[in-house]
């Protein structure tokens, strides 16, 4: 997100960049031209020195201490837009928070894994006040994403809500997907043949899971391609599905499905710590059904 916003932002001074993990931030600055970013030493400083603040960060606690940090200086008059999938209710406090200081608040939370962010291609949640959220809509479509869901004039709280409830799908997407396999596998009419039927009946999310479960990438990522780190770590989607199943309790809905998404899960951080991904699910079922969890195991 930050290379895209340097580079197709139309930003008339270097984006300011902060990571917890002070490399990462270099790392990132050091791949784009010269002159388009530069690495701050603190929340503080980069706040100080910015109008626009965006924030992305792994849970619930990241991002309230972000900004419980960030509102130690002077925050008035200043604009967050803040990325991350977290609760609604957190959401709602950030904005009371926010709002307190006289700084103002969109929320703005993402689908779509990482390769679909490095290329722009990410739908984006808007929601807050009009005023607040036409500011952010220049940096929306043709900078970070593909598309945006406007919920503006709607508290920032709908976006989150909506965020939570969009990957609840992503959960059962992967648990039809998982069950569809291990059931063409155990049957004998084979990975192969359910694949194909797959990439004709749903292009897209759909034949890229099942891809990955073919290629092994469910739970052996680092070596199927190369990357240590999981494409959607076990420990967030359990966060996503443990925010569902509290707001289906708050609001007398049931989630059967993400209760049983939730279980496998849980079965994949167990098996693979954090490395785990939330493909493995697939994994879960194998081994439910009397299959080794992994393919090559």
């Amino acid at each position: 997100m930050c290379k895209n916003l340097a580079e197709k932002g139309n930003l008339s001074q270097p984006l300011l960049v902060y990571n917890r993990t002070k490399q990462r931030a270099q790392d990132l600055c050091r791949a784009l031209s010269p002159g388009q970013s530069e690495v701050v030493d603190s929340i503080q400083d980069g706040v100080a020195r910015s109008e626009i603040i965006f924030t992305c960060v792994g849970d619930d606690k990241a991002i309230t201490e972000t900004i419980e940090t960030a509102i130690q200086g002077n925050v008035k008059d200043k604009l967050f837009v803040d990325c991350s999938t977290v609760h609604p209710d957190c959401t709602a406090k950030l904005a009371e928070t926010l709002n307190g200081k006289g700084a103002g608040f969109v929320a703005c939370p993402v689908f779509g894994a990482p390769p679909l962010s490095a290329a722009g291609l990410l739908i984006l949640v808007l929601a807050g006040p009009k005023p607040l959220t036409s500011r952010i809509l220049p940096y929306t479509t043709g900078v970070l994403g593909r598309a945006v869901l406007d919920l503006s004039g709607q508290p920032q709280r709908q976006a989150s809500l909506l965020k939570i409830i969009g990957n609840t799908f992503v959960v059962q997407m992967i648990e039809a997907l998982a069950e569809g396999h291990v059931l063409a596998e155990k049957s004998g009419l084979g990975v192969d043949n359910v694949h194909k039927f797959v990439e004709l009946m749903f292009p897209g999310p759909y034949a890229k899971y099942s891809e990955r479960f073919l290629q092994g990438d469910y739970y052996n990522r680092d070596e199927v391609r190369k990357a240590a780190s999981p494409l959607f770590a076990v420990d967030l989607a359990l966060k996503d599905c443990n925010h569902a199943l509290d707001l289906a309790t708050t609001s007398g809905a049931k989630l059967k499905a993400v209760e049983v998404g939730k279980a496998h899960l849980e079965l994949v951080k167990k098996e693979r710590g954090t490395k785990g991904d939330i493909a493995g699910i697939y994994g879960a079922v194998r081994r439910e059904s009397g299959l080794v969890f992994g393919i090559g195991d």
